[in-house]
């Protein structure tokens, strides 16, 4: 039951937050196997540090640059999933390669926390599977239900 109802505020949170111009993939979708999509990590530098999900290319978002992801990924046909902590940095991102021309572009729903909250691995710095995440703050670290919540790397 309370997981129904955490999915009803996550939904309602994006709702209010997103535009859903960018359609979303599910983790679980995500997680299948033999699934072939270029993933972005659309956070800030210490969260990917902390904690990623496997084979994700960092990107960032605030010092984001389109040309990174024009040289990282040439062919615009591409799936490309891009991701953040829940969905809402990540859409931002996903709008500008849409507005680029990549034609298959998903937003991750719930982010990393949605994945972790799931069960899925997540991967530290050195590449080795950890149960810590960036929350990011407190606010938004409400919505990480597992692992281990990381606020700042100093």
């Amino acid at each position: 039951m309370s997981t129904c109802m955490a999915q009803d505020s996550l939904a309602n949170l994006l709702k209010r937050y997103n535009t859903k111009h960018i359609p979303y993939i599910t983790v679980q979708e995500l997680a299948m196997p033999k699934t072939n999509y270029k993933i972005l990590d659309a956070r800030e530098p210490d969260e990917y540090l902390v904690s990623h999900l496997k084979n994700a290319v960092f990107v960032g978002y605030k010092d984001f640059k389109i040309e990174t992801i024009l040289n990282e990924i040439p062919n615009k046909n591409d799936t490309i999933v891009v991701y953040c902590s829940l969905g809402i940095r990540s859409e931002t991102i996903s709008k500008k390669l849409q507005d680029k021309g990549y034609t298959a572009v998903y937003n991750l729903y719930g982010g990393i926390f949605e994945w972790k909250n799931n069960d899925f691995p997540v991967y530290n710095q050195q590449n080795k599977k950890t149960d810590s995440i960036h929350a990011f703050s407190k606010m938004w670290g409400k919505w990480l239900n597992k692992g281990v919540k990381v606020y700042d790397l100093n």
